[in-house]
């Protein structure tokens, strides 16, 4: 053996143009979100005790709509499917992908959040109307003074920057933090308490009337539950997943203290994430009708009226970690995909898709997903 070894930093880890990783680099990033459950720094994964057996609708009952034909049609569609109940009413996949098959759900990963706090508060654990160093002592200024509330709704204005087309924007740094990429050469790896510590903040009061979207608070949350719940928050994912009936499994990426990244590290399939639809669709219990999340959390999070979305989304509030118009619920997810839930009916509808443009996001894009699957929930 002669010569010393070549070793490299990990080629889908390391930073490259546009302050990317190489998965999320609009050439590579198809492929990224198709199999970020494999290319994390770290993660987890869990399979649920029991399936929800899915049965396929009958032909008069399949949803053909001209919403689904133009979400479908679209170049960065790849899984669309529709339950109600354990019927498959709608079901389609992009010619180089398949529903069974896992894709980064991004944010709609937060909506984990309502469910897990919702149970702490229903404990006793946490208060709503509490502050953020009630229970980290330690937080920088960028959440300290704030409530838990206003973090639940996206309502603290601080330092924190995600603007997806800045290559500098605070959300990518962020993602060393969730393990989704590498620090640069010789730099450690930030915890994800240390990144929330570091941001900084003057009143924190929102004044641009409607909601601050910001992952880092639902990183906030994550350390919060942490510190509050008698048990790991793996288990609680756990818990979460048992209630849903995976067939296949959750991937979720860990931060380097083994926390999961619920801001955004989730990867399901898309009949996988259907049926995580309905535990809501449920109201919240799971499909044996045992109550696993908090109604009257899950209840108040609809009928309240928080700060709306930016327009043209601003039909939509969010409230304790959903997006909701009162009746529809559900979350968002960056790169192109939606999770809605329709409370009336118990239709659950998960949307994946990947946009390849240098910023991997398009509000116009990212409202006709959100208004089409509107318009299938509410014509069914």
């Amino acid at each position: 053996m002669t010569g010393d070894p070549t070793v490299v930093p990990n080629p889908d880890l390391a930073v490259g143009a546009g302050n990317k990783q190489r998965w999320n680099q609009p050439e590579h990033r198809r492929w990224g979100f198709h199999n970020a459950h494999r290319l994390f720094r770290r993660a987890h994964m869990v399979r649920s005790r029991n399936v929800l057996v899915l049965r396929d609708a009958a032909p008069e009952d399949r949803l053909g709509h001209p919403a689904i034909d133009a979400l479908c049609g679209h170049p960065a569609f790849s899984a669309l499917v529709c339950l109600r109940g354990d019927r498959i009413v709608a079901e389609r996949s992009a010619a180089d992908f398949a529903t069974d098959r896992p894709h980064s759900i991004q944010s709609i990963t937060k909506m984990h959040m309502h469910l897990m706090i919702g149970r702490l508060i229903a404990e006793g654990r946490i208060d709503p109307e509490r502050r953020v160093r009630d229970y980290l002592p330690g937080i920088g200024p960028g959440y300290a003074a704030a409530r838990v509330q206003d973090v639940l709704d996206m309502n603290v204005a601080n330092d924190f920057s995600e603007d997806y087309a800045d290559p500098d924007a605070d959300c990518y740094t962020e993602e060393i933090a969730l393990g989704w990429r590498l620090p640069a050469h010789g730099e450690p790896e930030p915890s994800l308490s240390d990144f929330v510590s570091g941001i900084t903040g003057g009143d924190l009061q929102n004044r641009t009337g409607h909601a601050s979207y910001k992952s880092a608070n639902t990183d906030v949350l994550t350390l919060i539950c942490a510190a509050a719940s008698p048990r790991p928050l793996l288990a609680e994912i756990e818990v979460i997943a048992d209630a849903a009936g995976y067939e296949g499994a959750l991937h979720i990426s860990l931060s380097p203290e083994g926390l999961p990244a619920i801001s955004g590290g989730g990867c399901l399939s898309a009949l996988d994430l259907a049926r995580f639809g309905q535990i809501f669709a449920r109201g919240g219990r799971d499909p044996f009708g045992r109550q696993v999340a908090n109604a009257d959390f899950l209840h108040a999070s609809l009928h309240r009226t928080p700060h709306g979305m930016k327009p043209p989304r601003d039909w939509l509030r969010y409230s304790n970690h959903l997006m909701t118009d009162g009746r529809l619920l559900g979350h968002a997810g960056y790169g192109g995909q939606f999770l809605m839930v329709d409370t009336r009916t118990g239709v659950s509808c998960a949307f994946l898709s990947v946009l390849e443009n240098e910023s991997g996001y398009d509000d116009t894009y990212a409202s006709e997903i959100v208004e089409r699957l509107r318009q299938i929930c509410l014509t069914m």
